[in-house]
């Protein structure tokens, strides 16, 4: 049986950038908050908690704080969160992922040229909250076709899009299609990141021609999900695991030849070489 590994797995540079910022403060004497989870993956999280990096889950809880260190999580936060760590006057440390700071300093400069803002995402994700809290007009999140096909501007509304970094590039650009036909005044960047492109293509390819594909990542993690998603349309026999545990009570099919393995950009090499060394030893 082969068992290939998608070369575009794990950490990507703005995540693992991130991590190691956390463990190097961690290494520091003081108190060392994250505020939300500094990425989407437990067993990350877990491991930063038992050094003593605390996460903070929300505006009152960093309201409360008088003194210590504060790092913004790879998935950026919202402009009033940067101003209140700065009137409290405690530290700031911003790992915000620079792909994702790009669409922070779009968002501010269009908004303040009287653009609206279409944000094509997760609304619930943090990273679409974070982008949202950074446009002076109203900001708007739009996920599926029906929500863009349904949209409608006020009078003399104009616009910028932008989306998600890890959004599927393809659905992407079928939304942003929808919105030109509109004949609305927009602006659209693409936001996604070329690491979120490489990897879902690599993915999906893999997928194509692997009898079994298992996905690694967060239960929590936007990109992990639709890196699922890619490869369940090209290999019925996909499994979403998070831990070498998850796999270890899945029973494949019979007359594997080929498993493929993919991971989210918040899944650590550790895991990522535990499952490829179980899968195969015990497969």
């Amino acid at each position: 049986m082969e068992v290939v590994l998608a070369k575009a797995s794990g950490f990507c540079f703005g995540v693992k950038r991130a991590v190691d910022t956390v463990y190097e403060q961690a290494e520091k004497s003081g108190l060392i908050y994250t505020y939300g989870d500094i990425v989407h993956n437990k067993e990350v999280v877990k491991d930063l908690e038992e050094r003593g990096v605390k996460v903070i889950e929300s505006r009152r809880e960093l309201e409360e704080l008088q003194s210590g260190k504060v790092i913004i999580r790879a998935h950026g936060v919202a402009k009033d969160i940067c101003d209140l760590i700065d009137a409290k006057g405690l530290e700031c440390i911003d790992a915000t992922c620079p792909f994702v700071k790009r669409i922070h300093n779009i968002v501010e400069k269009e908004s303040s040229n009287g653009r609206s803002i279409i944000i094509i995402g997760d609304a619930k994700h943090p990273e679409v909250e974070g982008i949202k809290g950074w446009s002076k007009t109203t900001a708007y999140v739009v996920e599926t076709p029906e929500e863009a096909r349904n949209f409608t501007a006020k009078d003399g509304e104009r616009f910028c899009i932008v989306s998600q970094t890890t959004f599927n590039y393809k659905k992407f650009q079928e939304l942003v299609e929808i919105f030109l036909k509109k004949g609305y005044d927009i602006i659209v960047a693409n936001t996604i990141c070329n690491a979120t492109e490489e990897r879902q293509k690599e993915a999906s390819g893999l997928a194509a021609e692997a009898d079994v594909m298992i996905v690694i990542g967060g239960a929590h993690s936007s990109n992990t999900r639709k890196l699922y998603e890619l490869c369940r349309s090209g290999c019925e026999n996909t499994y979403y695991i998070q831990t070498l545990e998850d796999l270890q009570t899945i029973e494949l099919p019979n007359s594997v030849q080929m498993v493929g393995i993919t991971a989210g950009a918040s899944t650590p090499n550790k895991i990522i070489e535990e499952v490829q060394n179980y899968v195969r030893v015990n497969f």
